[in-house]
């Protein structure tokens, strides 16, 4: 199973927006508001690492009130 981490942040006021709007995909397994630099913080799980990436780059990424995302993807040894 392939993870990632995906820290947010939000136009001002709209991180309860975005939490709903991630909440609704599939492969976001947790999402949270968060305090510091980043407003919210998503976990995404998928099959391989290429849909990760693809969830995160069309879906989470697009989402109304994103301003910017990073992300880190994790490694299993």
């Amino acid at each position: 199973m392939a993870k990632a981490y995906v820290l947010i942040n939000t136009e001002m006021g709209k991180e309860d927006e975005v939490l709903k709007s991630l909440n609704q995909i599939p492969n976001v397994v947790e999402a949270y508001i968060i305090y510091g630099v980043y407003d919210v913080i998503a976990k995404v799980e998928a099959d391989s690492l290429e849909k990760v990436k693809d969830v995160i780059s069309s879906r989470v990424r697009r989402l109304e009130y994103v301003r910017s995302t990073l992300s880190m993807i994790v490694i299993e040894t």
